[in-house]
């Protein structure tokens, strides 16, 4: 998906390791493991993306650890960017047309944060006519991934109207309150 936009292969691979894992530390042999690619190669990307201040550097003992820089200028552009090639993203996408028809979905930040939500927030907005027995199944897979449940809601668009409309609470948090991204629009 990205190819054409970052052409190297190690250093997408990189970038797709800390961003699907903002609040991770790693240091260079297990960024090597990781992304599987070669020390060399991962160090000089390493190197390049310390320099541009997009990874911060810090030396424990006698290991460098690297971590998302969350002040980067581009940090939340490249969350989003990064939100719609994690794995969730990645089986919804493979797995559009047997959803239903989608009108809308969106991905709470928190997700891609990997932020524990309270009970009665969601991870996740599916609008549309929607198959709900697919997205449990594909949300049943992902929760493997991830370790732990993803809160979601499917709703038609005239349902989200009128919840809208009559400002429901639990829609206007998800909408307002938490930054989303669209996956699907």
């Amino acid at each position: 998906m990205l190819d054409h936009i970052i052409p190297s292969k190690t250093r997408r691979k990189i970038l797709e390791l800390f961003y699907h894992h903002p609040n991770e530390n790693y240091y260079v042999r297990k960024v090597v493991r990781e992304v599987e690619e070669e020390v060399n190669a991962v160090k000089r990307e390493l190197d390049i993306l310390t320099e541009e201040k997009l990874l911060l550097r810090e030396k424990r003992l006698n290991k460098v650890y690297y971590t998302l820089n969350k002040n980067y200028l581009f940090y939340e552009e490249f969350l989003r960017i990064f939100a719609k090639t994690n794995y969730l993203s990645t089986l919804i996408y493979q797995n559009l047309s047997k959803i239903g028809k989608i009108k809308y979905i969106a991905l709470s930040t928190k997700y891609t944060k990997n932020i524990e939500i309270k009970e009665d927030e969601i991870y996740l907005l599916f609008v549309g006519v929607i198959v709900v027995a697919e997205v449990e199944t594909l949300i049943a897979e992902a929760e493997k991934q991830y370790g732990r449940p993803i809160n979601y809601t499917v709703m038609t668009e005239e349902e989200l109207k009128y919840r809208k409309k009559n400002n429901d609470p639990f829609i206007w948090k998800f909408l307002k309150t938490t930054k989303n991204y669209a996956l699907w629009q």
